[in-house]
């Protein structure tokens, strides 16, 4: 005779300690649950109401400038570690944990034009308006010592961008020409030019590390290959590019700052037409930064504001702006991704979160879990128009709501104009320009 006996894991049902929640068997056929898809639909809104309630990006203010900050740079290796320039040559050495200035050097007369940090974190490089290139130790001085660089390279003009190769003792600096030099030397290994422009900014690739990028005030952005020493080809904007940067993961992107208050990503293996135009600003892009994901990227306006664009979308995601912050100059993503550094005219760095609504600090394992599942959620409501407005919505400043109604208008009216000119012409005489092409003039190899 066979009996069925009922077993039970007391596992499943009986708690470890009082503390604990109480465990409730459910049963997830879909037969037995006939309103799941509204009470998720609910959950999403209220997730993303809660999102932009607990949307509080701004995390502090570093003062301690005498004047704009005109550059930064970020450690290599310490993720506590920025360095700041300002634009009566002074340089900062800040402390993001305790939030306060460590170190400051007077390294320049006039503005301090560009900054990097060697590769290994050692030392850092200045250059100014006073057409000197400068090498100083990362650590102070010790007690006695003065602050004095470790090199000086005294140039012949004024030296307007630099920046350190990713692995080797080389560095670049721009100003008439781009100047590749060598740390041991007083004269550069190879100088490379193409037009006669003065050039504002250059960039190493950090995958394809013998890249250079550059661009000149004639609005041209020119790439260079360091084995080669000549220039390889050169892209011819509307307007001028302020600066560009290097998508961290993919070797053959970057992204440029335009004067026409748009962004452009290209790929430098077709320059013909961007792959990209990002367009939300309301005046010149200034400065531009990618995350160390290569997913997104945030830029600097002189529309005092700081915007994060994702890479493949052609408006932003998120805009920060107070109402204290001036033009905003330069800006720098952190390495670990969490973090965002501004400088601007008033003499401050502001320190933002990346994510506006993320939690700081530990997070419990239901904490984690509840935020995973609402994230979840998010994404798969995220088209229905309710949660779509809710998202998307962002209080800007008067001034910028009122450009971007007032560019919207324009806008309007010159694509009204083109098809009233195409319907009054000749067929084929008036051609359709994608507006990725509208902003290239030429592309020279």
């Amino acid at each position: 005779m066979r009996v069925k006996v009922l077993s039970r894991n007391p596992d499943d049902y009986v708690r470890e300690t009082k503390l604990d929640l109480q465990r409730v068997p459910r049963n997830y056929d879909p037969a037995l649950h006939p309103f799941e898809v509204p009470r998720e639909y609910t959950r999403a809104l209220n997730a993303t109401k809660l999102e932009r309630v607990f949307a509080k990006p701004f995390l502090s203010s570093l003062d301690g400038h005498r004047d704009g900050v005109n550059c930064m740079a970020k450690h290599p290796k310490s993720l506590s570690t920025v360095l700041s320039g300002a634009c009566d040559g002074e340089v900062k050495i800040w402390n993001l944990t305790k939030r306060q200035c460590i170190r400051t050097i007077q390294a320049h007369e006039g503005f301090v034009r560009g900054m990097c940090a060697r590769f290994c974190g050692t030392s850092f490089f200045t250059v100014g308006d006073d057409k000197t290139v400068k090498q100083w130790k990362m650590e102070s001085p010790e007690y006695g010592e003065e602050e004095e660089p470790i090199h000086t390279i005294l140039g012949k003009t004024v030296y307007t961008g630099i920046d350190h190769h990713w692995k080797e003792p080389v560095f670049a600096t721009c100003g008439h020409q781009v100047d590749i030099w060598d740390e041991q030397r007083t004269s550069p290994m190879c100088s490379m030019t193409w037009g006669f422009d003065s050039i504002s900014s250059v960039k190493f690739n950090p995958i394809e590390t013998y890249l250079l990028g550059s661009c000149a005030s004639d609005r041209n952005i020119v790439l260079y290959d360091m084995r080669k020493s000549t220039p390889l080809k050169k892209v011819i904007l509307n307007m001028r590019t302020n600066t560009l940067c290097w998508n961290p993961m993919e070797a053959f992107v970057f992204t440029a700052a335009n004067e026409d208050y748009n962004l452009y990503t290209f790929d430098m293996r077709f320059l013909e037409s961007p792959v990209t135009v990002h367009m939300d600003h309301v005046s010149a892009v200034l400065d531009v930064d990618y995350s160390p994901t290569g997913k997104e990227f945030v830029s600097a306006s002189f529309d005092k504001s700081v915007r994060i664009f994702p890479v493949d979308k052609g408006h932003s995601r998120e805009v920060y702006h107070t109402k204290r912050m001036q033009h905003v100059i330069t800006v720098k993503w952190t390495s670990d991704s969490k973090y965002i550094l501004c400088g601007s005219d008033e003499m401050n760095i502001r320190l933002w979160k990346a994510n506006a609504s993320e939690k700081l600090g530990v997070l419990t394992p239901r904490e984690k879990a509840a935020m995973n599942y609402n994230q979840k959620l998010k994404e798969k409501f995220q088209y229905h128009p309710q949660i779509r407005r809710i998202a998307q919505h962002r209080h800007l400043p008067k001034s910028i709501f009122c450009q971007i109604k007032e560019q919207r208008i324009m806008r309007e009216a010159r694509r009204r104009k083109e098809l009233n000119r195409r319907k009054h012409s000749k067929p084929g005489s008036v051609p359709f320009v994608s507006e990725r092409k509208k902003h290239i003039v030429a592309v020279v190899k």
